[in-house]
């Protein structure tokens, strides 16, 4: 009778795990084809755009997720770019980590966008919103209209392209795997954050365990 106990307890226990862990199709879509990942880390991406408000709303869940990192996970943001009309908010952010203000004016550019209501993707608005926060306009321009910038925009598009982003926002995990806030909506309707932490560190442990 013990035994038949210790067995059910198995099942049960069994049942629960396989439950918990992520649904292709349902809590994440394999990216095909796979891409190659950056270096011997696991390498985790959020494509993301500015003026969009699921990503605004989903920056605090990603900060909450990025302080409890694993040491063996490389973060990087990718701004999506669909179109022309996308590419000077990812100009914008490829010309704050050049000026090393990612750190500091990242969460801003959200904030004046939904917040205020600025349309930084307007190069006059831009500069004197740049201003107004302590930067040297010349050199943030210059840097802005760099053809180094103007290569990684393009990288991005590309990488748009090649993992198969439709919307923002969207983590990929080391080129294989694509998930996000859209897929991982509770009964209520509403981004079940708990749940979305768990379908990423499990997609990133599917990983690590190949590696």
């Amino acid at each position: 009778m013990k035994r038949l106990f210790a067995v059910a307890l198995l099942f049960a226990a069994t049942a629960v795990i396989a439950q918990s862990r992520p649904t292709p199709g349902i809590d994440y879509k394999a990216i095909a084809p796979p891409q190659a990942g950056a270096g011997t880390k696991v390498e985790v991406v959020e494509f993301f755009n500015y003026a969009c408000s699921h990503c605004y709303d989903f920056e605090p869940l990603l900060k909450s997720w990025l302080s409890k990192k694993p040491a063996d996970v490389e973060f990087r943001y990718v701004p999506a770019v669909f179109n022309e009309r996308m590419v000077p908010l990812a100009k914008l952010y490829y010309t704050l980590e050049e000026m090393q203000l990612r750190a500091r004016l990242h969460e801003k550019v959200y904030e004046a966008i939904h917040d205020k209501g600025l349309a930084l993707n307007e190069p006059q608005v831009l500069m004197k919103w740049v201003e107004g926060h302590g930067v040297d306009v010349k050199k943030f321009q210059s840097v802005y209209e760099s053809f180094s910038v103007g290569s990684q925009v393009q990288r991005a598009a590309q990488m748009t392209r090649n993992y198969k982003v439709q919307g923002t926002p969207y983590v990929a995990v080391n080129g294989k795997y694509l998930t996000g806030p859209s897929m991982v909506v509770g009964s209520d309707g509403n981004v079940d954050g708990a749940r979305f932490m768990r379908v990423l560190n499990d997609l990133i442990d599917m990983e690590r365990r190949k590696g």
